[in-house]
């Protein structure tokens, strides 16, 4: 998300329900939402589907009878989250029309600039959590991805590997977000610890 634009889609426009040409088409647009935040969640949510997909083609299938159980919990496992990204694209574009609307408030006064710098700084944190649970969620779920394509429908394998990439972007384009928006924020305490987290993440997703 570039929090520092004017603009963002109205809730009753959601971005999951364009068609995938228009969805390109908003991205590839002047406007600022859809942003990185948005593509990265559509980007770990793909990556969740085709784990889905590479399960739900082993599940019932011959050869593969000693994983059963673990494939089918893997299914439903990469259902959920590919649903719970989705939901994220949409995320990521309120929390920055949220951080836009604290911009738009009244600071004719002291008191009113005040309150104004106060929700900035709620928002500007709200903008920066909905990437970083996006990051982390995405990360966790790449092992999963892994392990899938291992014991997996062979036939599909090269759809497992895809879905690590997808997985591995979603995760850092996550962060990056995370990154930019944290030099909004005057909380050097809160900024310190997500600092310190995303690095980690960085570092673990590198190693991948």
């Amino acid at each position: 998300m570039r929090i520092y634009f004017a603009h963002a889609k109205k809730e009753k426009n959601m971005l999951i329900d364009l068609k995938v040409k228009d969805f390109i088409a908003e991205v590839a647009s002047s406007s600022p939402a859809p942003g990185g935040g948005s593509v990265s969640a559509l980007s770990s949510s793909l990556g969740a589907g085709l784990i889905s997909m590479l399960a739900n083609l082993t599940v019932g299938k011959d050869g593969y009878e000693s994983v059963q159980d673990e494939i089918k919990k893997i299914a439903d496992q990469s259902k959920v989250a590919a649903d719970k990204f989705l939901k994220v694209i949409d995320e990521d574009t309120k929390a920055f029309d949220k951080y836009m609307q604290a911009i738009r408030m009244p600071k004719d006064t002291d008191e009113e600039k005040t309150v104004r710098i106060e929700a900035m700084q709620v928002a500007a944190k709200g903008a920066t959590n909905v990437p970083l649970q996006l990051a982390r969620d995405a990360f966790a779920l790449i092992e999963v991805a892994k392990r899938a394509t291992v014991i997996g429908n062979k036939n599909a394998e090269s759809d497992g590997q895809v879905a690590v990439q997808m997985l591995r972007s979603g995760t850092l384009g996550a962060i990056y977000n995370v990154q930019i928006n944290l030099g909004m924020i005057k909380d050097q305490d809160f900024v310190a610890t997500v600092e310190k987290e995303i690095k980690s993440l960085e570092a673990k997703v590198s190693k991948l």
